[in-house]
């Protein structure tokens, strides 16, 4: 246990920064499931509206580095070309 109030401090911190960074990520899983579970079901119109909601998610969480940003382009690209291969 920390034993300076610093130290308290620092803990009280990071402890409130890790959930909150738990939170986005799970925002951005969630994101992705939801826009790959439109794809599926197969209609173009909903599939597309969800999947630029999952970029906007996708974009935010990754300016704010809580992943990578290739990481972020690769799961954009990945649900592009999952929405692109529906249409055909």
């Amino acid at each position: 246990m920390a034993n300076s109030a610093q130290a308290r401090k620092r803990a009280r911190q990071a402890a409130k920064r890790n959930a909150h960074n738990a939170s986005q990520r799970s925002a951005l899983r969630t994101a992705i499931k939801s826009a790959r579970k439109a794809i599926a079901a197969g209609d173009k119109e909903a599939a597309t509206a969800v999947f630029q909601k999952a970029v906007s998610v996708i974009d935010r969480i990754a300016d704010k580095k809580r992943i990578h940003k290739n990481k972020a382009a690769r799961h954009k690209s990945r649900l592009a070309a999952a929405l692109k291969a529906m249409a055909a």
